[in-house]
């Protein structure tokens, strides 16, 4: 069975609403948003399609290219190195070195031409140069 929803539309903007309201608040305009029934079958054509399940014995590891950080417990930790496309998330208490290490990491990988990008929740841009 097809599950449906409403969703109110401003015909003036094209502002997209879970309820009917008057007045757009997007442009202002009064009287403008018109039911519309979306269907979620229409939605999910953008999933990308179920697989079956698959034994992990049945699974052959691939090879991916590793980049080599330059900081050799850091590269055996990640199994030879980053995986190009892949994201690195590095936990820890304050003070232990995180920065320090992903920094000196990233440096030596943007030294050999690699493209990085170091994103911190904690510390100003002021902080990162230090």
């Amino acid at each position: 069975m097809k599950k449906t929803e409403t969703k109110f539309v401003c015909s003036n903007c094209g502002y997209e609403s879970i309820k009917w309201l008057g007045k757009c608040p997007n442009c202002g305009e009064w009287e403008t948003l018109a039911e519309e029934i979306v269907s979620h079958s229409r939605l999910s054509a953008h999933l990308p399609p179920r697989s079956s399940p698959v034994k992990i014995g049945d699974i052959s590891p691939t090879k991916h290219l590793r980049s080599a950080s330059g900081i050799a417990e850091f590269d055996r930790v990640l199994g030879g190195g980053v995986v190009p496309g892949s994201l690195v998330l590095i936990g820890g208490d304050p003070g232990i070195g995180k920065s320090t290490l992903l920094l000196q990491s990233v440096s030596r990988l943007a030294e050999r031409g690699k493209r990085v990008l170091y994103a911190s929740g904690e510390e100003s841009r002021d902080q990162t140069k230090l």
